[in-house]
């Protein structure tokens, strides 16, 4: 496992420093392959990053941005991460992105994954970069360590993106979620923390290799894909 730490005095040095790493391997993916694919979570932890990335002088025109995961909420809702998205990082010059959402209107949680499965072939290569985020109990994206469908996200053999997850601790109960197999199938994995909890809770995560107590494991867990920790107090 390669594992290259930034760590900083406060988050908004972090922030900084993420948003000007995440525009450069973004610029250098539309550089060397014509497009620049980033997967952004949500929560109040990337929105400084996000006022600032939407600052970057790039060809926003040739990058698509995609979601971790959603809640199965309306995109209006005040729990929708497209709508987070849309209103702190799809603004100004990053307007011009493709932005690929993972609610779509469906029956139910199954049908709906099953259409974002079928949006996210618009990104058949790697992702450039993933900036995934953790919580309190080593969730990442909507992979929950309490959720009946984590054997699946994370080992999820059918070869779909997206996946329907449920979890008992958290409401809304039902999300769409990115696969570990498909947010693995990137360049560059980021986790982006803070706070000196997260620090102690990361410390049991690269000690170990059970994704099923931790699932954010899974971003460590490999050689193939470059792995960064944004972290700071």
């Amino acid at each position: 496992m390669a594992l290259t730490l930034h760590a900083q005095d406060s988050t908004a040095a972090l922030d900084a420093e993420l948003a000007t790493w995440v525009a450069g391997e973004l610029a250098q993916g539309i550089t060397q392959r014509g497009r620049a694919s980033l997967v952004v979570s949500g929560g109040r932890t990337p929105l400084g990053l996000f006022h600032l990335l939407r600052d970057k002088p790039l060809d926003w025109s040739r990058v698509t941005i995609t979601l971790a995961d959603e809640r199965w909420v309306d995109n209006t809702h005040a729990d929708s991460n497209e709508k987070l998205v849309r209103e702190n990082l799809l603004v100004g010059g990053a307007a011009a992105a493709t932005f690929i959402p993972l609610k779509f209107d469906a029956a139910d949680p199954v049908a709906g994954a099953a259409r974002a499965s079928e949006a996210m072939r618009a990104v058949p290569d790697a992702f450039d970069v993933v900036i995934l985020g953790m919580g309190e109990d080593g969730h990442t994206a909507s992979l929950f360590p309490d959720s009946p469908q984590l054997a699946a996200g994370l080992l999820d053999a059918t070869g779909e993106a997206c996946l329907a997850t449920e979890n008992a601790t958290k409401a809304p109960r039902w999300r769409i979620t990115l696969t570990a197999p498909r947010l693995a199938h990137a360049r560059n994995i980021a986790l982006h923390v803070t706070g000196a909890q997260k620090w102690q809770l990361l410390g049991e995560v690269l000690a170990g290799q059970d994704a099923f107590r931790f699932p954010i494991r899974f971003a460590f867990n490999q050689s193939e894909v470059s792995s960064h920790v944004f972290w700071c107090r």
